[in-house]
């Protein structure tokens, strides 16, 4: 998953406002770095569709296991009242 990043504009803006150019290369690469984090990070926290299928399958499980807790619960409540 790519980002297009112009390096070279991020370079060449503060290169026009004079800006040394040590400087200038060092903050296109602080800034190529920094965005090359942030999608690398970005992946982590995204779910697949398998992802969610799997979540799915787990809260339908806990859902039918609390349906028939529930009813053996009321089964026993009516059969003491």
């Amino acid at each position: 998953m790519g980002i297009p990043l112009d390096t070279l504009e991020i370079y060449e803006r503060p290169r026009r406002r004079n800006m040394d150019e040590e400087l200038a290369k060092e903050l296109s690469e602080i800034f190529r770095e920094s965005v090359h984090y942030i999608v690398e990070r970005q992946g982590e926290v995204l779910a697949t569709k398998e992802d969610l299928t799997r979540a799915k399958v787990e809260i339908i499980k806990w859902v039918a296991g609390m349906l028939v807790a529930q009813a053996a619960v009321v089964a026993a409540m009516v059969k003491l009242l």
